[in-house]
Protein backbone atom coordinates (compact mmCIF):
# COMPACT_ATOMS: atom_id res chain seq x y z
CA UNK A 1 0.00 0.00 0.00
CA UNK A 2 2.93 2.37 0.79
CA UNK A 3 4.03 1.36 -2.37
CA UNK A 4 0.88 3.24 -4.33
CA UNK A 5 1.17 6.31 -2.40
CA UNK A 6 4.38 6.69 -3.19
CA UNK A 7 3.77 5.95 -6.64
CA UNK A 8 0.43 7.94 -6.84
CA UNK A 9 2.73 11.16 -4.59
CA UNK A 10 5.49 10.65 -7.35
CA UNK A 11 3.04 11.30 -10.19
CA UNK A 12 0.92 13.99 -8.73
CA UNK A 13 4.45 15.75 -8.46
CA UNK A 14 5.65 15.32 -11.83
CA UNK A 15 2.26 16.42 -13.41
CA UNK A 16 1.46 19.69 -11.13
CA UNK A 17 4.88 20.48 -11.43
CA UNK A 18 5.20 23.11 -8.34
CA UNK A 19 8.98 23.45 -9.06
CA UNK A 20 8.28 24.21 -13.21
CA UNK A 21 5.50 27.08 -11.86
CA UNK A 22 7.94 28.64 -9.98
CA UNK A 23 9.01 31.12 -12.51
CA UNK A 24 5.07 31.41 -13.55
CA UNK A 25 4.45 32.26 -10.02
CA UNK A 26 6.72 35.20 -9.09
CA UNK A 27 5.91 36.46 -12.43
CA UNK A 28 2.23 36.13 -11.92
CA UNK A 29 2.79 37.57 -8.21
CA UNK A 30 5.14 40.96 -9.17
CA UNK A 31 1.75 43.03 -9.38
CA UNK A 32 0.31 41.87 -6.04
CA UNK A 33 1.84 43.59 -3.10
CA UNK A 34 4.13 41.71 -1.41
CA UNK A 35 1.90 41.70 2.06
CA UNK A 36 -0.71 40.24 0.18
CA UNK A 37 1.55 37.23 -1.87
CA UNK A 38 1.03 34.72 0.64
CA UNK A 39 -2.21 34.71 0.71
CA UNK A 40 -3.13 34.11 -2.98
CA UNK A 41 -0.27 31.11 -3.29
CA UNK A 42 -2.35 29.32 0.02
CA UNK A 43 -5.53 30.43 -1.94
CA UNK A 44 -4.55 29.35 -5.47
CA UNK A 45 -3.32 25.71 -4.22
CA UNK A 46 -6.96 25.31 -1.85
CA UNK A 47 -8.57 26.24 -4.93
CA UNK A 48 -6.51 23.49 -6.86
CA UNK A 49 -6.71 20.87 -4.09
CA UNK A 50 -10.17 21.10 -4.33
CA UNK A 51 -10.95 20.98 -7.85
CA UNK A 52 -8.19 17.30 -8.18
CA UNK A 53 -10.40 16.29 -4.95
CA UNK A 54 -13.67 16.63 -6.77
CA UNK A 55 -12.79 15.29 -10.22
CA UNK A 56 -11.01 11.88 -7.84
CA UNK A 57 -14.03 11.21 -6.20
CA UNK A 58 -16.65 12.23 -8.75
CA UNK A 59 -14.88 11.54 -12.16
CA UNK A 60 -16.36 7.66 -12.33
CA UNK A 61 -19.90 9.99 -12.82
CA UNK A 62 -18.30 12.31 -15.43
CA UNK A 63 -17.00 9.07 -17.34
CA UNK A 64 -20.26 7.67 -17.49
CA UNK A 65 -22.37 11.19 -18.38
CA UNK A 66 -19.77 11.71 -21.25
CA UNK A 67 -20.04 7.85 -22.10
CA UNK A 68 -15.98 7.90 -22.16
CA UNK A 69 -14.41 4.42 -21.21
CA UNK A 70 -11.35 3.74 -18.60
CA UNK A 71 -8.96 2.69 -21.03
CA UNK A 72 -9.56 5.82 -23.71
CA UNK A 73 -8.85 7.89 -20.99
CA UNK A 74 -5.50 6.53 -20.17
CA UNK A 75 -4.98 6.58 -23.63
CA UNK A 76 -5.54 10.46 -23.85
CA UNK A 77 -3.79 10.96 -20.47
CA UNK A 78 -0.86 9.70 -21.58
CA UNK A 79 -0.97 11.69 -24.88
CA UNK A 80 -1.54 14.69 -22.91
CA UNK A 81 0.90 13.84 -20.48
CA UNK A 82 3.39 13.20 -22.86
CA UNK A 83 2.98 16.47 -24.56
CA UNK A 84 3.69 18.71 -21.43
CA UNK A 85 6.57 16.32 -20.86
CA UNK A 86 8.04 17.09 -24.09
CA UNK A 87 7.14 21.06 -23.31
CA UNK A 88 9.61 20.76 -20.07
CA UNK A 89 12.27 18.70 -21.66
CA UNK A 90 12.11 21.18 -24.55
CA UNK A 91 11.01 24.68 -23.53
CA UNK A 92 9.15 26.56 -25.63
CA UNK A 93 9.19 30.52 -25.38
CA UNK A 94 5.58 30.47 -23.19
CA UNK A 95 6.44 28.05 -20.80
CA UNK A 96 4.84 24.64 -20.31
CA UNK A 97 1.44 26.32 -20.20
CA UNK A 98 1.97 28.82 -23.23
CA UNK A 99 1.62 32.54 -22.50
CA UNK A 100 -0.35 34.11 -19.79
CA UNK A 101 -0.24 37.71 -19.63
CA UNK A 102 -1.85 39.28 -16.25
CA UNK A 103 -1.95 42.84 -15.61
CA UNK A 104 -4.10 42.38 -11.76
CA UNK A 105 -4.63 39.83 -8.98
CA UNK A 106 -4.37 36.54 -10.49
CA UNK A 107 -7.28 34.71 -9.62
CA UNK A 108 -7.88 31.04 -10.70
CA UNK A 109 -6.50 31.26 -13.85
CA UNK A 110 -3.76 30.85 -14.50
CA UNK A 111 -2.15 29.83 -11.06
CA UNK A 112 -4.52 26.99 -9.95
CA UNK A 113 -5.91 26.50 -13.62
CA UNK A 114 -3.71 24.99 -15.05
CA UNK A 115 -0.58 25.77 -13.55
CA UNK A 116 -1.35 23.18 -10.65
CA UNK A 117 -4.67 21.58 -12.03
CA UNK A 118 -3.80 21.37 -15.57
CA UNK A 119 -5.23 18.96 -18.03
CA UNK A 120 -2.46 15.99 -17.33
CA UNK A 121 -3.33 16.29 -13.36
CA UNK A 122 -7.29 16.08 -14.04
CA UNK A 123 -6.62 13.15 -16.63
CA UNK A 124 -4.81 11.65 -13.88
CA UNK A 125 -6.64 11.97 -11.26
CA UNK A 126 -10.05 10.38 -12.87
CA UNK A 127 -7.82 7.66 -13.42
CA UNK A 128 -7.39 7.45 -9.51
CA UNK A 129 -11.14 7.60 -9.63
CA UNK A 130 -11.24 4.06 -11.12
CA UNK A 131 -9.72 2.37 -8.58
CA UNK A 132 -11.03 0.67 -5.26
CA UNK A 133 -12.21 2.65 -1.70
CA UNK A 134 -8.81 1.78 -0.19
CA UNK A 135 -6.78 2.82 -3.25
CA UNK A 136 -8.88 6.14 -3.44
CA UNK A 137 -8.48 6.67 0.15
CA UNK A 138 -4.61 6.75 -0.15
CA UNK A 139 -4.90 8.51 -3.85
CA UNK A 140 -6.36 11.41 -1.00
CA UNK A 141 -3.33 10.97 1.32
CA UNK A 142 -0.81 11.43 -1.87
CA UNK A 143 -2.74 14.42 -2.95
CA UNK A 144 -2.76 15.83 0.16
CA UNK A 145 1.01 15.73 0.73
CA UNK A 146 1.44 17.04 -2.60
CA UNK A 147 0.03 19.91 -1.88
CA UNK A 148 1.65 20.51 0.88
CA UNK A 149 4.62 20.70 -1.18
CA UNK A 150 3.24 23.34 -3.48
CA UNK A 151 2.27 25.57 -0.50
CA UNK A 152 6.71 24.56 0.39
CA UNK A 153 7.69 25.41 -3.25
CA UNK A 154 5.54 28.13 -3.99
CA UNK A 155 5.69 30.45 -1.01
CA UNK A 156 9.10 30.55 -1.03
CA UNK A 157 9.10 30.84 -4.94
CA UNK A 158 10.62 34.42 -5.13
CA UNK A 159 13.99 33.33 -2.87
CA UNK A 160 14.48 30.03 -4.44
CA UNK A 161 14.85 31.49 -7.80
CA UNK A 162 17.14 34.04 -6.80
CA UNK A 163 19.11 31.42 -4.71
CA UNK A 164 19.56 29.01 -7.50
CA UNK A 165 18.83 31.24 -10.40
CA UNK A 166 16.71 30.44 -13.65
CA UNK A 167 19.57 28.32 -14.78
CA UNK A 168 19.03 25.64 -12.33
CA UNK A 169 15.76 25.39 -11.86
CA UNK A 170 15.70 24.86 -15.66
CA UNK A 171 18.20 22.07 -15.52
CA UNK A 172 15.38 20.54 -12.78
CA UNK A 173 12.04 21.16 -14.53
CA UNK A 174 14.18 19.36 -17.58
CA UNK A 175 15.06 16.30 -15.33
CA UNK A 176 11.12 16.66 -14.09
CA UNK A 177 9.99 16.46 -17.39
CA UNK A 178 12.45 13.09 -18.57
CA UNK A 179 11.02 11.00 -15.90
CA UNK A 180 7.13 12.74 -16.69
CA UNK A 181 7.83 11.77 -20.17
CA UNK A 182 8.51 7.48 -19.36
CA UNK A 183 5.61 7.42 -16.97
CA UNK A 184 3.26 8.90 -20.04
CA UNK A 185 4.73 6.07 -22.53
CA UNK A 186 3.91 3.99 -19.54
CA UNK A 187 0.14 5.01 -19.23
CA UNK A 188 0.16 5.30 -22.78
CA UNK A 189 1.24 2.17 -23.14
CA UNK A 190 -0.97 0.55 -20.48
CA UNK A 191 -3.94 1.48 -22.25
CA UNK A 192 -3.01 0.03 -25.20
CA UNK A 193 -2.48 -2.98 -23.85
CA UNK A 194 -6.17 -2.96 -22.15
CA UNK A 195 -7.76 -1.92 -25.49
CA UNK A 196 -5.95 -5.06 -27.89
CA UNK A 197 -7.26 -7.38 -24.80
CA UNK A 198 -10.79 -5.70 -25.24
CA UNK A 199 -11.06 -6.58 -28.74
Amino acid sequence: MSNTFFQAFILLLLVTDPFGNVPLFVSALRVVPRERRWRVVVRECLIAFLLLLLFMFFGRHFLNALQLSEIALRIGGGVILFLIALRMVFPQPGGVLGDSDSSGEPFIVPLAIPALAGPSALATVLLFSSDTTADVLLHVAALSAVAVVWLAVLLGAERMQQVLGVRAMLAFERLMGLILTAMAVEMLLAGIRAYVRSL
